[in-house]
């Protein structure tokens, strides 16, 4: 039997040799990297699938229409992408072949407006004003609060000369997006009208617009551009209501003042 005080030794001794001895070191443990140690493994993403309607929404960004138009009508004959195969065509001056389109898109779905109001630009770029506001107004059932297609009816009604149901449309677009005639016509799922012929008329009417609205900087904006594209009557500007909150500003007055260059 080992007694207590030699088995304490005999301890000790064992543990002395332990710590001297040359150390294994298991070749898991060489290639041991603390950053990995408890890192988890990455998650894959998911691989992005690159259907008909993305790759027409691609070639539309990039201005290629004609592949646009290929992409979508590989896709299913859902009333998005009809509509979006319009808008290539459209972009192209193709418009017997939007308006085609925007009609099968209508058929498919009689409640999406922004086809609709498509439809309704095709007939405004055809001079078709009344059809067109007829559209617009159609569009308008379906969505009242689209500021986009209340423009749109306040230009169809500013070619038909009706100036006072513009003025609303007008004002109802401006009220819903105080920016909304800033903006250009989208490559997306609605267009807005932006052509007018009496560019002169327009401005004036614009630069009343926002005048009433206290929206001095754009007044003056638009002032600026009536006058440069040849608007005569600039007594207007002094004589209107809507312009007198303008009087005391002194761009107002240089502007009125001075001779812009006709454009």
């Amino acid at each position: 039997m080992v007694s207590k005080s030699r088995f304490a030794v005999l301890s000790i001794m064992a543990a002395r040799t332990l710590l001297a001895a040359p150390q294994q070191t298991p070749e898991s443990a060489k290639n041991f990297r603390p950053d990995t140690a408890t890192a988890a493994p990455a998650a894959e993403k998911p691989p992005v699938v690159v259907t008909p309607e993305l790759r027409g929404d691609i070639f539309m960004a990039k201005k290629m229409y004609r592949e646009a138009a290929e992409a979508y009508g590989e896709g299913p004959k859902t009333a998005v992408l009809l509509n979006k195969t319009g808008i290539a065509y459209h972009q192209m001056q193709e418009l017997d072949v939007a308006k085609k389109y925007y009609e099968k898109a209508i058929k498919a779905d009689p409640h999406y407006a922004e086809a609709v109001n498509n439809l309704g630009t095709i007939y405004y770029a055809q001079k078709s004003y009344r059809r067109s506001v007829t559209q617009y107004l159609r569009a308008l059932r379906l969505a009242p609060n689209s500021a986009s297609i209340y423009s749109n009816l306040a230009t169809g009604y500013f070619a038909r000369k009706d100036y006072k149901r513009a003025t609303e449309a007008c004002q109802h677009a401006l009220e819903l997006d105080p920016d909304v005639f800033e903006r250009r016509g989208t490559h997306g799922v609605l267009l807005q009208e932006r052509s007018v012929d009496e560019w002169a008329q327009y401005h004036y009417f614009m630069a009343k617009m926002y005048a009433s609205r206290g929206d001095n900087d754009r007044a003056i904006l638009y002032i600026r551009k009536a006058l440069e594209e040849g608007f005569k009557e600039r007594n207007k500007f002094e004589k209107d209501p809507e312009f007198a909150g303008l009087k005391d500003l002194k761009e107002f007055k240089d502007l009125l003042a001075s001779s812009p260059r006709v454009l």
